[in-house]
């Protein structure tokens, strides 16, 4: 479990890809730190589990499945990745709650300046778009950004400088793909609500019904 709060930009050493999949080096020294073999490490959102640990940084496998859901199977050796290791059960919940399982890849369409504030404007497919909200929280490449404005084809993050600064936000270009996660609270509601029968409608009789 992560909590989109980035640690490290780290850097791609090299990847090694097979039929159907792929090993990553990356290079980095702060997530690193206390690491061992089977630990989990979110690269751009990602969370992958670490196969070896070296001097200057560490090596994951990427399986097929991942390489065909996120943007992993298109990085290159030298470009730069947000890094952040699972949340320790002492640590400081600072985001929202990650799971690293990307739900689908959005195209940035928009960056523009707002004084010292950034705001990305990014295309998603519907079943992303239906679960995100206004003010509501979506991680974008592993980042834990609060949604500004929602269309029916985008949404738009408001980033404060530090945030760009900590991050690989200031190397995206307009036509770049992104790795995006839905509040997983959010999609396990939806669920559990999809599969009653009949589907349940939740609407304030239904609610003062049951107590609320």
């Amino acid at each position: 479990m992560f909590t989109g709060i980035i640690e490290e930009v780290g850097k791609v050493e090299s990847i090694i890809k097979g039929a159907d999949s792929a090993i990553i080096s990356i290079q980095a020294t702060k997530v690193i730190d206390g690491t061992r073999p089977g630990d989990s490490i979110a690269v751009n959102g990602v969370c992958l589990t670490v196969t070896a640990i070296a001097k200057r940084g560490f090596a994951a496998d990427v399986m097929h499945e991942t390489l065909n859901r996120s943007t992993l199977g298109k990085l290159r050796p030298g470009q730069p990745v947000n890094l952040e290791r699972a949340m320790a059960a002492d640590g400081r919940f600072g985001g929202h709650i990650v799971a690293g399982h990307v739900d689908g890849v959005g195209t940035v369409t928009g960056i523009r300046a707002d004084g010292n504030a950034t705001w990305f404007t990014i295309s998603a497919s519907p079943s992303v778009l239906r679960l995100i909200i206004e003010k509501g929280s979506i991680a974008v490449d592993g980042i834990s950004l609060t949604v500004a404005r929602l269309t029916a084809k985008d949404f738009s993050v408001s980033i404060i400088p530090h945030t760009t600064a900590s991050t690989i936000l200031p190397t995206l270009r307009i036509g770049d793909a992104v790795n995006l996660e839905n509040d997983c609270i959010g999609k396990y509601v939806e669920r559990l609500l999809s599969n009653t029968s009949p589907p349940t409608k939740i609407t304030a009789g239904f609610l003062a019904e049951h107590g609320f």
